[in-house]
């Protein structure tokens, strides 16, 4: 082979050579190609979203017929038109007059009112008590609603009298359930207990609560000005209305620069009582007297009954009073008669620890749930002062007696109330300091201070 040949040989190898990798490279080429134009391909498919300013853009406007005013007021005149009114009950209020102010004008409701045996507790609703009535435009009752309290430890009722689909009235009673709270007030005497409660917004139950877990100490007749006092007591609600006043739950009273103290404390055994804040028991076992400012007409003696003319023993004591005025409970016990009984008229006599009773006689009334059997507490009204019996005018003949006989309660030594049991003190204290606290954010002083920071 020339050396020519061989020379062309592999020239040519090389051009294949070359050729080859030409071929390769647009293979390679042709392929990147293909795949550049499908990812441009596939990015083309997404439009671009309008430009909101090039949107066109429409206004409609529509007419549309509004009713005349005759036909405004035909449609009134013609609608069956409902009133509903709230009232509070003023002192003196008879039912006709408070239906009156409601804008009732329904004999029929008036008169079922009257008769009904639940509706009938109206009647005797008290003072700033809240009612509310729905009537049509004629006056005509549809509805009334009231709660009822019978007294403080007595739960409250709903009552309502309502016309049903026949026309007819019906009327319901049902607990009340009442959200309970516990306040705090602070007053200052000027001339009266009662007229610096008023000043401050108390409760007549709780001012007349006051005096009783201090009466054994203060003098409420002969208060001085500048006297002040603290209270904590409990109050219950309905729909943002008040409903009653509960229990006072701790007291603070300073008269003639003396501060008395005094907490509610339930004891384990189910009785609960009025303490001072170290412990000891402010109730005495037995009141001096059943009724309240009042005085002794006839003393524990021997004397010319006023009836008879014979001279003879007076076991009891006679305490002068209108016909009317509530008679207490002197000590904590069980009624064991009630009733009419000769001589003594209308008699309560009632049962207390260590073989005493009390006998309470001539009495007008009996109090309402008194019956033999009953449980009272001290000072509880218990009936009222009358003329029943062998009395020359009205009084209450009160005798205190030890194993059914006789004693003078004026010359007597009273036992003590029971102290509180050691295993109550824990919890005791920790009432009483709380009650504490509460005092201490009423006093003057720390609600100055009080005030001063919540300026800033």
């Amino acid at each position: 082979m020339r050396p020519s040949d061989k020379l062309l040989r592999v020239a040519t190898g090389s051009s294949r050579l070359l050729l080859g990798s030409t071929r390769v490279s647009r293979i390679v080429s042709v392929t990147a190609l293909f795949f550049a134009v499908c990812a441009v391909g596939a990015t083309a498919v997404a439009p671009l979203a309008p430009d909101a300013a090039d949107l066109p853009v429409k206004k409609i406007t529509k007419e549309l017929p509004l009713p005349s005013l005759d036909e405004q007021v035909a449609a009134l005149a013609n609608a069956d038109q409902q009133y509903v009114r709230e009232e509070i009950v003023r002192r003196g209020d008879t039912l006709s007059g408070l239906l009156l102010r409601l804008g009732v004008d329904d004999a029929d409701a008036n008169t079922f009112i009257k008769t009904d045996n639940v509706a009938r507790s109206l009647l005797q609703l008290r003072t700033d008590k809240s009612v509310r009535v729905k009537t049509n435009e004629d006056g005509e009752l549809e509805w009334l609603q009231t709660t009822v309290v019978d007294g403080t430890d007595k739960p409250a009722r709903n009552i309502e009298v309502k016309r049903d689909a026949s026309g007819h009235f019906v009327a319901t009673d049902a607990p009340a359930a009442l959200e309970r709270r516990v306040e705090m007030t602070s007053g200052n005497i000027v001339s009266s207990l009662f007229a610096a409660t008023d000043e401050a917004n108390i409760a007549d139950n709780v001012a007349s609560q006051i005096v009783s877990m201090f009466e054994t100490n203060i003098d409420f007749r002969k208060l001085q000005r500048g006297d002040q006092f603290n209270v904590v007591y409990e109050s219950f609600w309905q729909n943002g209305q008040l409903v009653k006043t509960g229990r006072v739950l701790a007291g603070e009273f300073t008269n003639a620069g003396k501060t008395y103290q005094s907490v509610w404390f339930d004891e384990a055994g189910g009785q609960g009582g009025y303490y001072t804040f170290d412990g000891k028991s402010l109730k005495k076992s037995f009141l001096k007297s059943p009724l309240e400012f009042t005085r002794i007409s006839s003393g524990f003696s021997m004397r010319v009954h006023p009836i008879s003319g014979q001279w003879k023993a007076h076991k009891g004591v006679d305490f002068a009073a209108v016909t009317g005025t509530p008679i207490r409970a002197t000590a904590d016990g069980i009624v064991d008669s009630v009733g009419p009984s000769n001589g003594y008229g209308n008699l309560v006599v009632v049962k207390h620890h260590s073989n005493y009773s009390t006998a309470y006689a001539h009495m007008s009334r009996f109090a309402a749930g008194i019956h033999k059997g009953s449980r009272v507490s001290q000072g509880e009204v218990i009936g009222y002062v009358g003329s029943t019996g062998w009395a020359t005018g009205p009084h209450l003949h009160y005798e205190f007696r030890v194993n059914n006989e006789a004693r003078d309660p004026m010359g007597i030594s009273l036992p003590e109330a029971p102290p509180l049991a050691g295993n109550d003190m824990p919890r005791f204290k920790a009432v009483a300091s709380e009650m504490h606290h509460r005092f201490n954010l009423l006093r003057p002083e720390r609600l100055a201070e009080t005030m001063k920071l919540a300026s800033r």
